[in-house]
């Protein structure tokens, strides 16, 4: 057997269901092996855009992404990608080409060393040196990649390795059970939140599972304990309960900051370093129980005094069935700061100036889609207000970034969410910035006849920045473009352009885009000069005051 037709099926007995990628000169064996598989290749139109498919396929199916590309630049390509699933905990497998290495005729001609590039934002890397040797390096790669923590792995398969012979078995695969915490541990964690006055539940990234979800679902429901969330962790429980108590979308100063120093214990749950620190701890301050798959990573504002570690799952179920609500628990607070929030950010959500606010837009994208719909997001200084003030009622139906916060993502993750969900609504929403660093992937979507709706925050500057910017108390400086028609350029790839001109219209748009099966853009002219009073100060100032 060719060994490109063994990688092949190593790829089917792993229930590889797509790869996406450019192939090239050195992929060619593979490609012709693929042509006869089950397997359907997405072509995409740039690596970084298949590596963005491939993890977000992953992070949304729990299993195994695959892409591929070329050597050299098509390598280099997917080195965003392998950082951006490594940080956010996403099972994706490269496959990159390579120059023969047994024999080769033409010099160092676009060689680098991908497996030394690949080794440090990688659990695994590997350069194919037998047809031999492709069932046990594929099996190993995958079992790495999706163990806890996921991650992203690589695998080099030079051309002449591909063309091969060998008769090689496939390796079959093993049934691997999480482990589950020591009782010692659950226990611990029982009296302590039962000896708690005020204890607060966090839900991190690390919870957002289909499992864990239910299982903290039934937690909360028998205690009564509020939660909050990290901006990875939204969704994980629906945030339309009374206990939702706000989201962590910024450091601190925040509203919800307000109930987390009131806690006297925070249960936390899923918290991964790779967020922004949800809260900061000190030596004097409340007790936190780290509740994991592994153990804490123990920095200046985290140190956990108990940790639970074992199957995120389990564990809740444990402590759900040994604990007992306490008639001493003062919980009250926890809603005064909700409502507070909610008070808040309601005027900002009626303002009808145009270009729009952001709290404006948030709300009429929430109105306008399904409960279960899937937003995706770039990255941007819009991602702050969606953590903020977008209720996700189910798990993963909000996808944003928040551990490598790259741009560009955004566009190519709604088109491998429309691939695994395609009976779901899907809109991604980026800001210009972003959404031209991945936009030629417009044509893979009209290729693909994908039903998305593509909807760009246009302020013709890098907005995030510029709130930084403001502040440091800098002068606006060095962060201004300028833009082609949006509306134009979706068209010419065979998709749907709209603009909008007022607030008004908004809301009608996008219900018309979500029933019209196509590639839609809209392009919507955002006002971001409230950013700096508002998330610097004006929050700051009103949560002080519970």
């Amino acid at each position: 057997m060719k060994a490109s037709d063994l990688m092949v099926k190593a790829l089917e007995a792993e229930g590889v269901e797509y790869i996406f990628g450019i192939p090239g000169e050195e992929n060619l064996d593979l490609l012709e092996s693929l042509r006869e598989s089950k397997i359907k290749l997405i072509l995409t139109r740039h690596e970084q855009g298949a590596g963005f498919m491939a993890a977000t396929y992953g992070r949304l199916t729990g299993k195994v992404g695959v892409c591929i590309s070329t050597l050299g630049p098509g390598a280099t390509n997917l080195v965003t990608c392998a950082a951006y699933a490594q940080l956010g905990a996403m099972p994706m497998l490269m496959i990159t080409g390579q120059k023969p290495i047994k024999t080769s005729k033409q010099g160092r001609f676009q060689v680098i060393d991908v497996v030394g590039m690949m080794r440090p934002i990688t659990k695994y890397t590997s350069q194919i040196v037998s047809g031999d040797r492709i069932p046990s390096v594929v099996r190993e790669a995958f079992r790495i990649a999706g163990e806890e923590r996921p991650g992203a792995v690589h695998i080099e398969f030079p051309e002449d390795i591909s063309d091969e012979d060998t008769n090689e078995a496939l390796v079959p695969a093993s049934t691997v059970r999480r482990p589950i915490a020591e009782y010692k541990a659950i226990n611990h964690a029982v009296e302590m939140i039962q000896a708690a006055n005020s204890p607060l539940l966090l839900i991190g990234a690390g919870a957002n599972r289909k499992l864990t979800a239910k299982m903290l679902r039934e937690f909360v429901d028998k205690t009564g304990i509020p939660f909050v969330t990290t901006q990875m962790g939204k969704g994980v429980i629906d945030e339309s309960d009374d206990l939702f108590v706000g989201n962590t979308a910024l450091s601190s100063g925040d509203f919800v900051h307000r109930a987390i120093n009131r806690a006297d214990l925070i249960i936390n749950v899923g918290h991964d370093v790779v967020e922004k620190p949800p809260f900061f701890m000190e030596p004097d301050g409340q007790q936190v129980i780290h509740v994991n798959f592994e153990t804490a990573t123990v920095d200046p504002v985290y140190f956990p005094q108990l940790e639970v570690i074992g199957d995120i799952a389990n564990s809740i179920w444990q402590i759900k069935e040994a604990i007992s609500p306490q008639a001493h628990w003062r919980l009250d607070f926890y809603h005064d700061v909700h409502d507070a929030y909610c008070q808040h950010r309601t005027a900002a959500e009626d303002d009808e100036r145009f270009p729009i606010l952001p709290e404006r837009f948030v709300k009429e994208v929430r109105k306008a889609m399904p409960k279960d719909g899937i937003v995706t997001l770039d990255n941007g200084v819009y991602k702050i207000w969606f953590a903020r003030n977008y209720a996700a009622y189910f798990p993963n139906t909000l996808l944003l970034d928040n551990a490598l916060a790259t741009m560009g993502a955004g566009l190519p993750s709604a088109m491998a969410a429309k691939l695994v969900h395609p009976e779901k609504a899907v809109i991604t929403v980026c800001g210009d910035g972003g959404f031209m660093m991945n936009s030629q992937e417009l044509e893979t979507a009209v290729r693909l006849k994908l039903h998305i709706v593509v909807i760009i925050l246009r302020d013709d500057a890098y907005g995030m920045i510029k709130w930084k910017q403001a502040n440091m108390g800098f002068d606006n400086f060095g962060l201004d473009y300028g833009n082609p028609d949006f509306v134009k350029y979706v068209e010419s790839y065979g998709g749907k352009g709209w603009r909008v001109n007022s607030v008004d219209e908004l809301g009608a748009q996008i219900t018309e885009c979500l029933n019209t099966p196509d590639v839609h853009l809209i392009d919507v002219p955002v006002d971001y000069s409230l950013n700096d009073d508002t998330l610097n100060k004006t929050i700051r100032q009103l949560s002080d005051k519970l």
